[in-house]
């Protein structure tokens, strides 16, 4: 089951059906009851704010556009942070050349200079190339599991269990020469 922090609003059932039926004053209360979460995981996984709202304003207008066709089999804010998880995904792909080297998880060098003793968290995501981060991200922050990440990128399971683990040891080592 996945992490709903800031998806987990649950949306009156009148605002959702009117939204259905392409009221605009409805598809406003859903961008305000939503958009500030969907920005912050779309910045978790795609690291640029402007990717990231980006990402929010086409998957909006995409959930607005599909909204007749949600169901109700899942809450609303899950069924649009799949659809925001798959808009980051997508534009992951468009950015990343999909070759071995868009693997790489010592792609983007560590930052130099002197660093303070507490490190955050998205700070040190940072320091991963794009598909790292959002792997890492989606499995240990959102609780995706391997296979729905694999499933995402179109890779393997293995794919998905290689790219974490060695990403967090990559963050292990930084955090340890830090603290040295």
């Amino acid at each position: 089951m996945h992490n709903e922090t800031g998806f987990s609003t649950e949306l009156d059932a009148a605002i959702l059906a009117r939204a259905q039926r392409n009221d605009r004053a409805a598809f406003a209360a859903i961008y305000d009851c939503y958009a500030q979460a969907g920005l912050a995981l779309a910045l978790r996984i795609l690291g640029r704010h402007a990717a990231a709202e980006d990402a929010v304003h086409d998957c909006f207008v995409r959930a607005f556009e599909k909204i007749h066709h949600y169901r109700g089999d899942a809450p609303f804010g899950i069924w649009l942070k799949r659809m925001l998880v798959n808009q980051c995904i997508d534009r992951l792909r468009a950015e990343t050349r999909w070759s071995a080297d868009a693997d790489a998880i010592d792609a983007l060098p560590a930052p130099s200079g002197h660093q303070t003793d507490q490190i955050e968290a998205l700070g040190l995501l940072a320091r991963l190339a794009p598909r790292a981060r959002s792997v890492v991200w989606l499995h240990e922050m959102e609780g995706y599991a391997h296979g729905e990440i694999a499933r995402l990128y179109g890779q393997t399971e293995s794919w998905s269990k290689s790219i974490l683990a060695r990403s967090l040891e990559r963050l292990r080592r930084e955090i340890q020469q830090e603290s040295a």
